[in-house]
């Protein structure tokens, strides 16, 4: 992110074969919107998904557009789709599905140079190699799960039980020098008190942000991720007791600041300044 810049929140998923749906989600107000070339487009219908794509990013837009790639395959004919798509000026990223390898990343940024780069991780083996799959290139912006696959993989009934691979995967990407992840799509877009439960459980944990699969889900997530107007007081005033210098001291109520304190209130008030 450049100063300035706001924090993206949302990402909005429109299927590649549906221009008339991809063209609503860029007037959605969502952050980013992912041109998906994967599981929301049949496989016969995916060579009209990407011709209808390279189109669609012939000229940039205002919205961010992420594309997401078929599944990782090696053929001349995918080799050449990708490198059409890389030299568009509407691309700002590409998000990589099933990587399993740091070598699954190499080969993509060869054949897209300069261009961001977001691997999904869906597997057990891809979360054991979450921080190296983080590191495999610099194109690397972001790590994310994509539970679906992942909770089939692993035969998980309970959404508990992808817990711990989800704080894998953010300890990974800090320990990468990523932004912090974000959190997978909430399936049901007419569960919205879910959805709100469920991000405020992924933010708890770490995470930045959603994609979404609806434009109602849009400011569901928005607002769970914003901070609320009490933790913004509370930043403000651990900020302006760490400009003293003083070093780690404690607020007349007792909250004990230090620099890594001060630091994640910085954080706050910076994803605050989305409501100006």
């Amino acid at each position: 992110m450049t100063p300035g810049t706001p924090i993206p929140l949302t990402f909005l998923y429109a299927p590649g074969d549906r221009p008339d749906v991809v063209a609503k989600a860029l007037r959605s107000g969502a952050d980013v919107v992912v041109v998906d070339l994967e599981d929301a487009v049949a496989p016969d219908r995916r060579a009209y998904a990407l011709d209808a794509t390279v189109d669609l990013l012939s000229s940039p837009h205002p919205v961010p557009i992420h594309v997401r790639l078929p599944g990782p395959r090696d053929t001349a004919h995918d080799n050449t789709a990708l490198a059409s798509l890389a030299s568009l000026p509407g691309l700002a990223a590409l998000r990589v599905p099933k990587v399993t390898h740091g070598t699954d990343i190499q080969r993509i940024a060869a054949l897209a140079p300069g261009i961001p780069l977001h691997p999904l991780l869906e597997s057990a083996l891809a979360i054991e190699r979450a921080h190296a799959i983080a590191t495999a290139h610099p194109a690397v912006r972001s790590l994310a799960i994509g539970e679906a696959d992942l909770r089939a993989d692993l035969g998980v009934r309970d959404d508990r039980g992808l817990d711990w691979s989800r704080g894998r995967v953010v300890v990974a990407a800090r320990a990468a020098g990523l932004a912090p992840p974000t959190q997978s799509v909430h399936p049901d877009i007419r569960d919205l008190d879910g959805l709100a439960a469920s991000c405020a459980h992924g933010r708890a944990l770490g995470f930045l942000g959603r994609a979404a699969i609806h434009p109602r889900q849009l400011p569901v997530i928005e607002r769970a991720y914003l901070p609320t107007p009490e933790e913004v007081e509370g930043a403000e005033e651990i900020v302006a007791a760490g400009a003293s210098g003083a070093g780690a001291l404690a607020l007349p109520d007792g909250r004990f600041v230090d620099a890594a304190i001060v630091e994640e209130a910085r954080r706050t008030l910076a994803l605050a300044r989305r409501r100006a």
